[in-house]
């Protein structure tokens, strides 16, 4: 019998909430802001770290993303990409930003602030070549095939 491996998450602080799907056939988990002292956090458009007060060990071969909530960037709230790798042993940060100065917004303890997604890791060699096989659509761009 193969053991399946587990995401295994540290509280940091204990007033952290551990990650956690919104619902069953949600692919990412909630990630949730842990400020002390139930402070707010008043984001503006440079880029700010939030906490999240937990550590991650990411099994190896496994690949976890921080992503953006699309409740909170129809809002006008984004939230970097960012990738925990399997090595890192720290606090899951996100790092949050306005997307306009017309638009305020506040981080308090226990928001949601973004979401974590687990994929497979395909571990692959890197070949130099050539010529890459042409394709219909080539190097077109953003756009390129409609919008």
């Amino acid at each position: 019998m193969v053991k399946q491996p587990a995401l295994k998450i540290k509280k940091l602080r204990p007033h952290a909430i551990l990650p956690r799907r919104a619902t069953p056939g949600a692919t990412g988990l909630d990630l949730f802001a842990c400020i002390d002292g139930g402070g707010v956090i008043a984001l503006g458009t440079q880029p700010k770290l939030i906490g999240t007060g937990i550590a991650i060990e990411v099994p190896r071969g496994y690949d976890v993303q921080i992503r953006p909530r699309s409740g909170l960037s129809s809002r006008g709230v984004g939230v970097t990409l960012g990738t925990v790798d399997s090595d890192y042993r720290g606090e899951v940060i996100v790092t949050m930003y306005l997307f306009s100065p017309d638009v305020t917004f506040e981080v308090k303890h226990g928001d949601r602030i973004a979401q974590m997604v687990i994929s497979r890791v395909v571990d692959m060699p890197l070949v130099e070549v050539e010529e890459l096989m042409p394709t219909e659509r080539g190097s077109g761009g953003h756009g390129s095939t409609g919008m």
